[in-house]
């Protein structure tokens, strides 16, 4: 497992967090950015949020570089794709931002109960999870290496 950096690059920020965002020019100017990623994407206007988030690849969908491919869990059932595909479009509507999850391995037809319970929530709820769970996914891809 690596250390966290003192300094990160734009362009290697943009990897972690899966698009060149607000957020990610921001942390690059700081030091220590990924220790202190979780409380400057809390402190983003809903924007900014939504930009960030919406940055991630839906989970069971198309991913947009090989690591999300190879993070987005196992599973190729089309039942359970149709089932994800379903809910996103729900979470989305619901929300006005992409469901995020630290998927951690874990197989996609295990996201589902995961996703609806998620529809629960409050979108202020939903908004605080979602970020942490994006800052749990950069951290990962930081610590088994770019």
């Amino acid at each position: 497992m690596r250390e966290l950096p003192r300094q990160l690059t734009v362009e290697q920020l943009a990897e972690l967090f899966e698009g060149r965002t607000h957020f990610v020019e921001l942390l690059a100017t700081l030091d220590d950015p990924l220790q202190q990623a979780r409380e400057v994407a809390l402190g983003l206007s809903a924007a900014d949020k939504k930009e960030l988030l919406d940055a991630h690849p839906p989970i069971g969908g198309q991913a947009t570089s090989a690591r999300s491919a190879r993070e987005q869990g196992t599973d190729a059932d089309p039942e359970v794709l149709a089932r994800l595909a379903e809910l996103n479009a729900a979470y989305e509507q619901r929300f006005g931002f992409r469901f995020v999850v630290f998927v951690n391995g874990r197989p996609r037809r295990e996201i589902v109960p995961l996703l609806e319970a998620r529809l629960q929530r409050t979108r202020e709820a939903e908004l605080t999870t979602a970020v942490d769970e994006l800052v749990q996914i950069a951290l990962d891809r930081w610590s088994t290496g770019l």
